[in-house]
């Protein structure tokens, strides 16, 4: 017998959704209500995950809620505010983690969460290198130039003088576009070449270049493009 816990459109419980489907597919009262199992006072988990987001203005807002502020909101108790605080500061970890040094990268996405925050609402191109040993742990960042990204601004020598300073294995190359928009435009894909059949010459691998946005990433590594 199917309690109130149904998924209104399929029939299945939140927890056999996510089985079937994969977390994407649930919404946010759904995932909610996995976090608190239990409504209490006889209501199901469901009920009270939609009342909450209902009642709090959606997800944004109760991430930003303290345990003390959630408790006795459409009957939260104690362990369910714990475990919704819990979950949120620790997808906030995950959205923050930065590259320090020693830190072994493995792939784009982890260059995105690095200098997403920072280069986001940067109002002009920047564009940074990260050294790296022969295992791709961070060595150390490098700022290499600012201003609209040119092959003339962004010169192999600015690029490979710290990594050849420090001895560095590979690097990989970032840089923002302001416009929100990670595709990277002919400028790109003609430095991103330059300074990649640089690193050949040279004995310093160009790893990837991540392109860094408001709406996403590029890796020229994940399109084909090194």
């Amino acid at each position: 017998m199917r309690t109130s816990a149904q998924s209104s459109d399929s029939g299945d419980l939140p927890r056999e959704r996510l089985e079937r489907l994969g977390p994407r597919a649930l919404s946010d009262s759904e995932l909610v209500s996995l976090l608190l199992r239990s409504g209490g006072r006889g209501r199901g988990a469901d009920v009270v995950a939609r009342r909450l987001l209902g009642e709090i203005g959606g997800l944004a807002a109760a991430a930003t809620e303290e345990v003390a502020s959630l408790q006795g909101l459409v009957g939260l108790g104690p362990a369910g505010s714990a475990s919704l605080v819990a979950a949120f500061e620790i997808g906030r970890r995950l959205a923050t983690r930065r590259l320090e040094p020693g830190t072994r990268i493995q792939g784009p996405a982890d260059v995105h969460r690095h200098f997403f925050e920072r280069l986001r609402d940067c109002p002009h191109e920047q564009f940074l290198a990260l050294l790296v040993d022969g295992r791709h742990r961070v060595m150390s960042e490098v700022l290499v130039s600012q201003g609209t990204l040119t092959a003339s601004l962004v010169h192999p020598r600015e690029v490979f003088r710290a990594a050849i300073r420090r001895s560095a294995a590979a690097l990989v190359l970032v840089h923002n576009h302001p416009s929100g928009d990670p595709a990277p435009s002919g400028e790109d894909r003609q430095v991103t070449e330059r300074l990649h059949e640089a690193g050949e010459v040279i004995g310093i691998r160009v790893l990837d270049h991540v392109i860094v946005a408001e709406h996403g990433f590029h890796s020229f590594r994940e399109g084909g493009d090194l």
